[in-house]
């Protein structure tokens, strides 16, 4: 069989599947910065729940709900071990390294949860990576059995909500049902309508109510942290045990081929399943939720197998240099996103928030995925890093980095 083998390959491969990962990423976050938050799942609490906005929705459901999400954390993952792997290679400590790295991104997390946009994941993977930092130098096996049980305690959780939710309703349509187990499920199975209205006033209010808002809500998203853990701690598992075998580099073009096929019928089982939930039935949205999870690590794999092919084989070139670029910047084109779309939609901004229907931020998504494709490459052309890893590494190795190319580096103090 034929192995990938270009010297070059990893991080090229690396740095486009990254690319492909905050693009894909924008799908769903547009919906969060756009409109209330219970739109991001549910379609019938805002955003249109019929025709061309049912279809917007069942192909993010399909796309990219939680299957970008996980890609970039995998890389997340191995970018750990990556950075490890080059502190010790200069005879650095890679604690200390890593750590001062996770340290600035909580930080970085924390101005853009509570200054930009409420949800916000660099605090997750802050703490994902001060934690999972004691598995780096874990065999694979190790790494991927972890990613497995923390995979199997987060369908758990979803299928024991889902038995939950369908109990409920079963007991709540009982003609000597309790009027408070009626009302239970009424508020489970129905968008909250008065949320939704406090939310849309909020965030097309003036800078003081946007600001309330969204502390608000990044500190609800913040005390969900021990749940959100337990994927992100598997996915970014994942991502260190692929690094570790070579699979950005060395497993065989047939393998990459294989996954391939197998996302591909992953996806299409999504796509079966949202298609059965068009009725958008509470129940059978769970059930989806659940199906889409299992699912997931396949279709994940399938992108990536695909990009890893595309870099190492060289076609469409152009196509795999913009997505690395764009890989290479994701933390600034990640940042970026979040506040060029909260300055057009904010009242503080363009005042838009909550105007538009699901299916119109398409063209938003495709312009922004435009703008970055465009400028990240010939920004990178001209300096080493984009402007926030650029910061961020500054600030991890307490000296100021060269950012033009030809510019010699600084002594590190790490």
């Amino acid at each position: 069989m034929t192995a990938l083998a270009p010297p070059m390959a990893r991080i090229a491969a690396i740095d486009a599947v990254r690319g492909f990962a905050i693009l894909g990423i924008l799908i769903m976050n547009v919906v969060g910065m756009a409109m209330p938050g219970a739109a991001y799942d549910d379609p019938r609490a805002y955003g249109g729940a019929a025709g061309v906005d049912l279809i917007a929705w069942t192909a993010g459901f399909v796309v990219a709900d939680g299957k970008m999400r996980g890609l970039f954390t995998m890389l997340f993952g191995a970018s750990m071990a990556i950075v490890a792997d080059r502190a010790v290679a200069r005879g650095a400590s890679p604690a200390a390294v890593h750590y001062q790295r996770m340290a600035w991104l909580l930080v970085i997390g924390l101005i853009h949860a509570y200054a930009i946009w409420h949800g916000d994941i660099l605090v997750e993977y802050a703490v994902t990576g001060a934690i999972l930092f004691f598995a780096i130098r874990w065999r694979p096996a190790a790494l991927f059995y972890m990613a497995l049980v923390f995979w199997g305690i987060d369908i758990a959780m979803h299928v024991d909500g889902w038995w939950a939710l369908d109990t409920l309703r079963t007991v709540a349509a009982r003609p000597d049902a309790a009027p408070e187990t009626i009302a239970h499920w009424v508020r489970l199975s129905a968008p909250d309508t008065a949320a939704v209205a406090r939310e849309l006033a909020a965030y097309r209010g003036d800078l003081a109510s946007v600001a309330a808002a969204r502390m608000a809500n990044a500190l609800a998203i913040q005390r969900m942290l021990p749940q959100l853990l337990i994927e992100s701690l598997g996915m970014a598992a994942l991502g260190i045990g692929l690094y570790r075998t070579g699979y950005f580099t060395r497993w065989p073009v047939q393998v990459h081929r294989a996954l391939i096929v197998a996302g591909g019928i992953a996806l299409g089982l999504t796509a079966w399943v949202a298609i059965g939930t068009a009725d958008l039935d509470p129940v059978a949205m769970a059930r989806a939720k659940v199906a889409s999870l299992v699912l997931r690590p396949a279709i994940m794999l399938g992108y990536a197998s695909a990009l890893i092919l595309l870099v190492a084989n060289g076609r469409r070139r152009e196509l795999g240099a913009r997505l690395a670029a764009a890989g290479r910047m994701a933390l600034t084109n990640y940042l970026a996103c979040s506040i060029v779309l909260t300055t057009i939609f904010y009242g503080y901004g363009g005042g838009l928030f909550g105007t538009l229907s699901r299916a119109a931020l398409v063209p938003i998504v495709l312009a922004m995925w435009g703008l970055i494709l465009l400028w990240s490459a010939p920004w990178l052309a001209h300096y080493r890093y984009g402007p926030i890893e650029w910061l961020w590494r500054s600030l991890a190795r307490r000296a100021l980095q060269p950012m033009r190319i030809g510019h010699k580096a600084p002594r590190k103090r790490d």
